[in-house]
């Protein structure tokens, strides 16, 4: 079998195929990530970016390929989601721009798309890694060009892209230490290698043993749980479990026996809509609870978590409800007046929103370690806000290419703060002073983000060793701005000891943000600790109830 051309048509099903390939797998592409925090979520933003791309191309599918090219660029460029999402996004926009005007493309015009897509993709980055998603696309694209040359047949040309890409991803550890220290491949060249083996079976009309290795999608199932509250007509506050948790066990040797009867019944006590899918190596769970940390907790006695997605359920449906309710006649009323400058913030938490809130943020969007928001959904965010100047502030080093992205799309003036965690996120709004332009703004909130400490408590959801830490699945871990310094079976001493060591002289102010796993004892445990430890500083406390990390740390 061999490809001459290939036309828009084909091209959609093996976007399609490869969107598929990548959802069936996303899972195994989250556990490829290098830190053992509960928030490994490369899989996941790369396959709903891929899907928003996979969407807006079966509306499209017409013979032109240069169309379909343009409709797979438009999907993923506002479905993309945290850095992974940002780069897939970029290399089919430069593959697409490439392939704009043409009907139909050859083996040259094939493998040259590729190459474009790595230039815009690297161009995208501003400081690109090697051993990323980034060079496995750069490799596995200039083998495509040098295989263009000696053969017309499409086919070949993809299977000897594919095989570049698969070695490149196996040279990643080479690259960058920590994936070797850790034991995995990159988590963002898998997923493109995914997508990749999907755009060769379709070539090739051949099937991928997708469903064996997948469990049975719990989609239709959750949704169902989800239709029995119908949403307009209970309040708010009737909900009794506000957090929709989803998470997966993979199991372990040496962990406790899995029976599926047993741990259904053990769970039902946090919560209601529980449901309980398993095969030999995977439990998925999805359940509404108060308590989404003690329902992973106990998850982690048969094995390790290896993908969470938690939804604040009393938000959501604030919003369900308000726009199901929303009178015509509400569209009709004069536009509000546009302010001069608006904040657009990303925050984990109802407590942390209504923390960002009450120190100036117009709008906070729901999103951080486990669920990254999208392009589409800070774009949305920033007409919202109806100002002529607006910053936002991603508070996670994942979403920050996102809110680059959204910026680049938008119609307004948007200047983006990277800020990489809620403390710096908070620093630079207290830093904003409305009677100064927005220039001014921008370097002052930019500088502010080097006056806070971050320090973050949260725990393993497998077993791991990286920079000399041996750290088992359960342990409490110590993150000091962004590097995992110390390990702990007890929460409280994990975060005193993580205090100690980031406190100094010259700190001022220490901002406790505890989380939904932390109780009040506990809290006043760690205060009392503080203010005996560190009497010169002043200490604030405020319930983020964020979920995942029991504390966060501010220090100034």
């Amino acid at each position: 079998m061999s490809m001459k051309s290939l036309d828009g048509k084909r091209f959609a099903e093996m976007i399609i195929k490869g969107a598929n390939h990548l959802s069936a797998n996303a899972a195994l592409v989250d556990s490829l990530n290098v830190f053992p925090v509960p928030d490994g979520d490369t899989g996941t933003n790369m396959n709903l970016s891929m899907t928003s791309g996979a969407k807006e191309v079966k509306q499209n599918v017409q013979d032109h390929i240069g169309k379909v090219g343009s409709a797979l660029a438009k999907g993923l460029l506002m479905g993309a989601r945290g850095n992974s999402g940002v780069i897939l996004s970029q290399l089919f926009r430069g593959f697409s721009k490439a392939i704009e005007t043409k009907s139909t493309i050859n083996s040259q015009e094939f493998a040259a798309a590729f190459e474009a897509g790595v230039e815009t993709a690297y161009k995208a980055v501003m400081k690109p890694v090697e051993g990323t998603i980034l060079t496995v696309a750069k490799d596995a694209a200039k083998k495509a060009v040098e295989s263009s040359k000696t053969t017309d047949d499409l086919i070949k040309v993809m299977e000897d892209l594919l095989k570049e890409a698969n070695a490149s991803l196996d040279r990643t550890p080479d690259l960058l230490p920590v994936l070797k220290e850790v034991g995995v491949v990159d988590s963002g060249g898998k997923g493109l290698v995914l997508v990749y083996e999907g755009f060769l079976a379709e070539m090739k009309g051949e099937d991928l043993p997708d469903q064996p290795s997948a469990l049975p999608s719990m989609d239709d199932l959750v949704n169902a749980e989800h239709h029995k509250a119908v949403q307009g007509h209970i309040n708010t506050e009737d909900i009794e479990f506000g957090y929709c948790t989803e998470f997966m066990v993979k199991f372990e040797e040496g962990k406790q026996p899995f029976n599926e009867e047993k741990f259904r019944q053990d769970l039902s006590q946090y919560g209601d809509s529980l449901l309980v899918i398993s095969d030999e190596d995977v439990v998925k769970i999805h359940i509404h609870s108060e308590q989404p940390g003690e329902c992973m907790n106990y998850g982690q006695k048969y094995g390790s978590l290896i993908k969470i997605k938690i939804e604040n359920m009393r938000e959501q449906h604030s919003n369900i409800v308000g726009e199901a309710h929303t009178p015509l006649a509400a569209e009709k009323k004069t536009p509000a007046k546009r302010e001069e400058f608006g904040i657009v913030s990303v925050a984990m938490g109802e407590g942390i929103s209504e923390l960002f809130k009450s120190i100036g943020a117009k709008s906070v969007i729901e999103g951080g370690q486990t669920m990254n928001p999208s392009t589409e959904d800070i774009v949305k965010a920033i007409k919202e806000v109806n100002a002529k100047n607006i910053f936002i502030l991603p508070n996670n080093k994942n979403i920050i290419m996102a809110a680059q992205q959204a910026a680049e799309v938008s119609d307004e003036k948007v200047i983006v703060i990277p800020s990489k965690t809620v403390p710096q996120g908070m620093t630079a709004i207290l830093a904003f002073n409305p009677s100064l332009g927005a220039e001014q703004n921008e370097a002052a909130m930019n500088d502010a983000l080097g006056q806070v400490k971050t320090g973050q408590i949260t725990f393993a959801v497998r077993d791991t060793s990286i920079d000399g830490l041996e750290i088992e699945t359960g342990d409490f871990m110590g993150i000091a701005e962004g590097k995992i310094i110390l390990k702990n079976k007890e929460k409280l001493e994990a975060a005193k000891q993580l205090l100690s060591d980031m406190m100094d002289e010259d700190s001022e102010i220490l901002t406790i943000i505890y989380g939904e796993d932390a109780s009040e004892d506990e809290v006043e445990e760690l205060v009392s600790y503080c203010e005996d430890a560190f009497p010169d500083a002043e200490v604030e406390v405020h319930n983020g109830k964020q979920p995942l990390y029991p504390f966060i740390f501010s220090i100034e």
